[in-house]
């Protein structure tokens, strides 16, 4: 199998409004772009999630900007 892409969307059908970003590798998270709602698949010391939400800024826009790539390739 090859190596997943950093970034993938998804949607859910029970959420008709939110579309979601997925962060594949670490720190991997998914974000809920609609309320930039992040749920984390990682375990973090308590130091680490310090760190891990002051970047929270930074990985909101990268799953932004991957979003907006993903978008203008359909248009």
């Amino acid at each position: 199998m090859e190596q997943l892409p950093d970034f993938l969307l998804a949607d859910s059908s029970q959420y008709p409004d939110a579309i979601f970003v997925i962060h594949t590798s670490f720190p991997r998270f998914v974000i809920n772009l609609q309320n930039d709602e992040i749920e984390w698949w990682e375990k973090f010391a308590a130091e680490d999630k310090e760190a891990a939400t002051e970047e929270m800024a930074h990985w909101i826009e990268e799953a932004s900007q991957f979003y907006d790539r993903e978008i203008s390739s359909y248009q």
